[in-house]
C-alpha cells in the first residue's frame, strides 16, 4: 500500500530502481530506450522483504533471485508476484548458504541490510565472493555521522516516527570507506557514489551529492577475478 504506514519503502523503491538501472544502463553500455534493458542479466537481490524492489528489476529484463531470512517476507513476495505475473525466484536463506553453495549473478543488490548486520566482514565476503568477474554490486545503507543520528535516529524513528523505534542502532552504519576496504578484499572497486535526500514533510526522496546521511555505492569487480 503506496499510501499506508511503510510509504517510504515505496517512495524509496521508485527512487532506487531508477538509480539501478540508469547506472547499470552507464557501465553496461545498454540501450536507456530499451523496454528491458536488463534483460540476460542474472540478479540477486538480498533482503528482499516483500519483494519491491525484486519485481521492479524483474520488470526490467533481470533475471532475479531475491532472498530474506524472515520467512514470512518470502511467503509474501511469492505471492504478490504470482497475483502481479512477475517471474522472480524466491528463496529463504542468507547471503552466506548461497555463497557456499557456490552461487555467482551478474549484479548484486545489498540494499538497507548491511547495517542489520551482526558480522559486516564475514557477510561481505559472502557477498564479494558471488559477484562474477566484471559483474557489479550495490550497498545502500546508512553512513555513521552526527547528522545520520539526528535525521535517520531522532528524526525518523522519534520525532516523524516513519520507522519503528530501535530499527536501526547507529554504531551499525557503516562509512562508505568502510564499505569500499571490504570490497577491495574481494577485488571489487567502487565506480560511483551517490547519496539519498529525505523529506517526510512532503514525501519526497531524491539522489544528492552529500553521503552524510542514506547513500549507495556501486562497484565493479575486475575481470581477472
Amino acid at each position: 500500500q503506496p499510501d499506508g504506514r511503510l510509504w517510504p519503502l515505496h517512495v524509496l523503491n521508485d527512487l532506487r530502481t531508477e538509480a539501478i538501472r540508469d547506472a547499470l544502463v552507464r557501465v553496461r553500455a545498454r540501450d536507456p530506450a530499451a523496454e528491458r534493458p536488463l534483460a540476460g542479466l542474472r540478479m540477486l537481490d538480498i533482503g528482499c522483504g516483500g519483494g519491491l524492489l525484486s519485481e521492479a528489476m524483474a520488470r526490467l529484463g533481470a533475471d532475479v533471485h531475491g532472498v530474506d531470512v524472515v520467512a514470512s517476507n518470502i511467503q509474501v513476495a511469492r505471492l504478490h508476484a504470482q497475483e502481479a505475473g512477475v517471474a522472480v525466484t524466491y528463496e529463504t536463506a542468507t547471503a552466506e548458504a548461497l555463497a557456499e553453495r557456490g552461487e555467482t549473478f551478474d549484479v548484486v543488490l545489498n540494499m538497507e541490510v548491511v547495517e542489520h548486520v551482526a558480522d559486516l566482514p564475514a557477510f561481505m565476503r559472502a557477498v564479494n565472493a558471488m559477484v562474477t568477474p566484471g559483474g557489479h554490486t550495490f550497498v545502500a545503507t546508512i553512513n555513521r555521522t552526527l547528522r545520520s543520528f539526528v535525521v535517520a535516529i531522532l528524526g525518523a524513528e522519534y520525532l516523524f516516527r516513519i520507522l519503528p523505534r530501535g530499527t536501526h542502532q547507529w554504531s551499525r552504519f557503516p562509512k562508505p570507506a568502510e564499505i569500499e576496504a571490504l570490497w577491495q578484499d574481494g577485488d571489487i572497486h567502487v565506480r560511483e557514489r551517490t547519496g539519498v535526500k529525505v523529506n517526510p514533510l512532503n514525501r519526497r526522496m531524491w539522489l544528492s551529492n552529500s553521503l552524510s546521511v542514506n547513500y549507495m555505492l556501486l562497484g565493479e569487480r575486475g575481470r581477472a577475478g
